[in-house]
């Protein structure tokens, strides 16, 4: 999906492209975008991520309804179980909240991702005597999800031309192997896991591995190590949240 060949230099001719050039190079020149960025300044791009995020959020809202019902639909079920003195009012007005607030939840998502990624990067890297500083790790966390850009659209493409019957969650329109998985009897630890395995997931994790190596000036070899560690770590908390849940 993304090569780590053309890394430049420090100071290089490139050093002075636009932030506009950095999102269309982080799809095939990623080592490129991170030798450039080495200084970690990370705010320009996070804003962009954020604010992308949120309006594709938005836009495609009417796509992802019928995947949203089928969330709702399951999870009241689940609430129900657990607490039957929940009235269909309750959950309704709380449905409405969520949808009214669900691109800024989102929003906010992506940046606790992308901080917690770059921390955990950064921790993880010191293991292999990374150089990278904290705000660096950041920046590569940040460049790194940039694909999630993409997962949005393509997401919303297949709640638009899937059948309504087989959209019964969020995952049946990943490409991870929970799609196959029936999410109302499969062990949510083992769902939360194999969603994990998403080509769009493994494609973040190169770019951090990437990231690092040109950054972190490490070998290539311990920059996918280090990453792939990032990974494990970046399942936690949905497999914790499948436990407590189950």
């Amino acid at each position: 999906m993304v090569s780590d060949a053309g890394a430049v230099g420090d100071g290089g001719p490139t050093s002075k492209a636009s932030l506009w050039e950095d999102f269309v190079d982080i799809f095939y020149a990623p080592s490129s975008v991170f030798a450039r960025r080495a200084d970690g300044k990370f705010g320009m791009p996070l804003l962009f991520l954020i604010v992308a995020c949120a309006v594709l959020a938005f836009l495609t809202k009417n796509a992802m309804q019928p995947v949203m019902d089928a969330e709702f639909a399951r999870r009241s079920a689940e609430m129900m179980r657990k607490s039957p003195n929940l009235t269909a009012e309750q959950l309704s007005s709380g449905r409405g909240f969520l949808e009214s607030f669900g691109p800024i939840f989102f929003a906010i998502g992506i940046m606790v991702s992308v901080f917690g990624t770059g921390l955990v990067l950064w921790a993880v890297g010191k293991l292999f005597d990374a150089k990278e500083s904290v705000a660096a790790a950041i920046m590569i966390g940040t460049y790194a999800e940039m694909p999630r850009i993409i997962q949005i659209l393509v997401n919303a493409a297949q709640g638009l031309f899937m059948a309504p019957e087989k959209l019964t969650s969020m995952y049946a329109i990943g490409f991870s192997p929970a799609r196959f998985m029936d999410p109302d009897h499969a062990s949510p630890v083992i769902l939360a896991l194999a969603s994990r395995v998403d080509p769009f997931v493994i494609w973040i994790t190169v770019l951090l591995a990437i990231g690092l190596h040109v950054i972190g000036k490490i070998p290539k070899q311990q920059a996918y190590i280090a990453a792939a560690i990032t990974w494990v770590v970046g399942a936690l908390p949905a497999v914790f949240g499948a436990l407590r849940g189950g």
